[in-house]
């Protein structure tokens, strides 16, 4: 018997759990509170997608004369999917990996029209890359399976989400109300089962379920609405992304039938408030935290308790316990490596900063809390919480879900790893600005981070100053080179349809893409159209952009704002080549293709230079002099020995230092006193010492017994020691 129930509804992730319970169950766990967390997706998942799951679906009767070429394709080869799929399972969860070499055979897995858009396999995989291309193969298989569920078993359907529809921009309650009180769906009967089960074993006073996006939103609702038929003793709370965003002004009393509360932003106090009243017996809370509920009859928001919130400090470590941590899926949708951190391996979820550093950006929630508030962690307990995760998961990959994350704490994170010998992987999403400089990017990399994805958004310098963005499209080339070059790959948001956006800047920003992709700069990156959101400074003040918002009356979901845009362009139509020439730059192909060759209507030519990101790396800043930086020197493994060098009939004293670097050996000659300087200055000033000397401080000490550092700093040998990531300036 636990106190709180956690569940994350159906669907998030297949290949990892969706941080915000564990992070709940962290914090409850400072409070000494007893709480069980479910993640109902993947449970449903595997329940769906086996043997007994699939003979279910099959045996469901289906009109074959009046369904899709498809469709006939799937149910003819019926009995292939039923034998094949529990093993498919096995490996996708890394637990059947010889498997991979049938699947990769292509006469083992049944094909239908997933399979028609296969890639290049050798291409994309190359001879050795088999685990990989059987992962793509086995998702193509899954692919198929989904497209029959949605076509003859419910049509809500979707891996990572369900039933998605119903919540995106649902100002009114009626329709999602009418689905609820309809008949449950096949994917209903397999949740609520599941729910059943846990609800008996836990018997939990309270039931909160974490709603971060609208494809989670129908089945928690359908999931409560079974509590309340049958655990009418159970209280029910509701928090999360989405109601953080989309809940903020609900008014329809009928929702409560369903929750008893409804938490906004972050949700320790408002829930740790709860739970006191629960146990306290207490029919109406006396005080709460942003948290709508039905009092006399009213839906009131009640913000009066005097508690603050907790700093990031105090709120513990996500606790991943109870999840089915090894039965996750790894699953590759299209053959390329970053975009495959998405949906491919277990990451741990980690903060380093809550909230936004930048929190300008026009498009962006920033009047919300969870941007608005901006509180960075140090790295020491952030790098505490990595090896408190590591024992408890057994995991060592890390995906640090900030907003954008700090450069100078990435710094301070990267240092602190490196102090600890940890061996860790870690990715994180950033903005795009001129302080990650080769050398950060480079530290970086060393500490395990392996990607990064940012916001390039609409790559026009005029609408990116009217997002105010505060980044250039050559500030972002000059980024992306810098982490490219230190083995880092990057991930980049694009936006089309911006207020006030022409069809020559779409154009012309798909060029500055293309070019940016031709480059070998950017791997990866993703379209979506602009949505006008109720909280962001366009949604708030929509004048100002040059749109004209469509009011509703709002009763329910309050977040997406349909509007007119004075320049009367339809920029869907240009979704489709949008999305088709960047599958085909992400694949390294088609770029000596002219744009209009990625639409079917006439588009204006670029006004793009054809070299515009290319002239946009050329500036170099390798003799550049800055005081104030900070310099690390990261290697430990230095031999240094004196020598006498002869010329003729001259001999000078020389110290040759010999660096042992993890892929090559570095040996230089320095004149004796300026050799003993050095080595002195690297055994004082390694990465493991918390004290960092200025480039200033340097060449004063430098200059104590020697002239001209400048000269020195500059010079060929101490290049070499900079290009090889010996020295660093931060």
């Amino acid at each position: 018997m636990k106190d709180l129930l956690l569940i994350t509804p159906p669907f998030t992730q297949l290949n990892t759990p969706y941080p915000a319970t564990a992070y709940i169950k962290g914090f409850l766990n400072t409070k000494n509170i007893s709480s069980y967390q479910i993640d109902l997706g993947i449970e449903v998942i595997l329940e769906l997608f086996s043997k007994e799951g699939i003979q279910k679906i099959f045996a469901k009767s289906i009109d074959l004369k009046n369904t899709s070429e498809n469709s006939q394709r799937i149910f003819a080869l019926r009995d292939e999917y039923i034998k094949t799929i529990d093993q498919v399972i096995l490996f996708l969860q890394n637990r059947n990996p010889t498997l991979a070499r049938q699947i990769c055979s292509m006469n083992f897995l049944p094909e239908a029209s997933r399979f028609n858009q296969l890639d290049d396999m050798e291409f994309a995989f190359g001879n050795m890359g088999l685990q990989d291309k059987a992962k793509h193969l086995a998702t193509l298989y899954l692919e198929d399976l989904s497209d029959y569920i949605v076509e003859h078993v419910d049509s809500d359907f979707g891996f990572s989400r369900y039933a998605e529809r119903l919540g995106k921009s649902a100002n009114s309650f009626d329709e999602l109300y009418a689905k609820l009180n309809s008949d449950q769906t096949f994917i209903d009967d397999i949740t609520l089962k599941i729910l059943h089960e846990k609800l008996e074993l836990v018997q939990p006073k309270l039931v909160c379920f974490s709603v971060p996006f609208p494809g989670n939103l129908y089945s928690a609702f359908r999931s409560a609405k079974f509590i309340k038929e049958n655990y009418p003793q159970i209280k029910i709370a509701m928090g999360g992304g989405f109601p953080n965003t989309e809940l903020r002004e609900v008014k329809d009393k009928r929702v409560f039938e369903f929750f008893d509360f409804i938490t906004l932003d972050d949700g320790e106090v408002p829930l740790e408030l709860i739970y006191e009243n629960i146990t306290s017996s207490v029919a109406v809370p006396v005080e709460a935290k942003r948290t709508f509920l039905l009092e006399n009859d009213e839906v009131i928001y009640k913000n009066n308790s005097p508690k603050h919130d907790y700093k990031q400090a105090q709120v513990g470590t996500p606790d991943y316990t109870d999840l089915k941590l090894d039965q996750y899926i790894s699953v590759i949708e299209i053959a390329n490596p970053m975009h495959s951190l998405w949906s491919d391996g277990r990451w741990n979820k980690l903060t380093m900063a809550h909230g936004c550093y930048w929190g300008k950006c026009t498009f962006c929630d920033i009047s919300l809390d969870y941007i608005k508030i901006y509180e960075p962690i140090s790295a020491k307990i952030l790098v505490d919480r990595m090896e408190e995760l590591i024992a408890t998961t057994g995991e060592t990959g890390f995906h640090f879900v900030d907003e954008a994350a700090p450069p100078a704490l990435m710094r301070e994170v990267a240092l602190e790893i490196l102090r600890r010998n940890l061996v860790v992987t870690w990715w994180t999403n950033i903005r795009f600005e001129k302080s990650f400089t080769k050398d950060l990017c480079f530290l970086l990399k060393l500490s395990g981070c392996v990607a990064v994805s940012g916001g390039l958004e609409v790559a026009s310098d005029r609408l990116l100053k009217l997002i105010d963005k505060g980044i250039s499209v050559e500030q972002v080339a000059q980024v992306t080179r810098n982490f490219t070059e230190a083995g880092v790959m990057i991930h980049a948001y694009l936006m089309y349809g911006y207020p006030t956006q022409t069809i020559q800047e779409t154009v012309d920003s798909l060029e500055m893409v293309r070019q940016l992709f031709e480059m070998g700069i950017l791997q990866s990156a993703f379209w979506h159209q602009f949505a006008m959101t109720a909280h962001s400074p366009v949604g708030l003040n929509p004048e100002e952009f040059g749109v004209t918002p469509l009011k509703q009356e709002i009763l329910f979901a309050n977040n997406d704002i349909d509007f007119t845009d004075r320049t009367g362009i339809d920029h869907s139509k240009f979704s489709f080549g949008l999305k088709k020439s960047l599958f085909n730059y992400m694949h390294g192909i088609n770029f000596e293709l002219p744009l209009q060759n990625w639409f079917d209507f006439k588009i204006p030519k670029t006004t793009i230079h054809p070299d515009y990101i290319h002239d946009s790396l050329l500036e170099e800043e390798n003799f550049t002099f800055k005081p104030n930086s900070k310099i690390v020197f990261l290697e430990k493994n230095v031999i240094a020995e004196n020598y006498i060098k002869t010329k003729k009939q001259n001999s000078w004293p020389y110290t040759r230092i010999t660096f042992h670097l993890k892929t090559n050996i570095v040996s230089l000659d320095f004149e004796q006193e300026k050799g003993e300087w050095l080595t002195k200055i690297l055994q004082e000033n390694t990465f493991e010492n918390p004290k960092r000397i200025t480039l200033q401080q340097l060449k004063t000490d430098f200059e104590n017994d020697f002239e001209d550092f400048e000269l020195f700093w500059f010079s060929k040998p101490m290049q070499q020691l900079k290009e090889n990531g010996v020295i660093l300036s931060l």
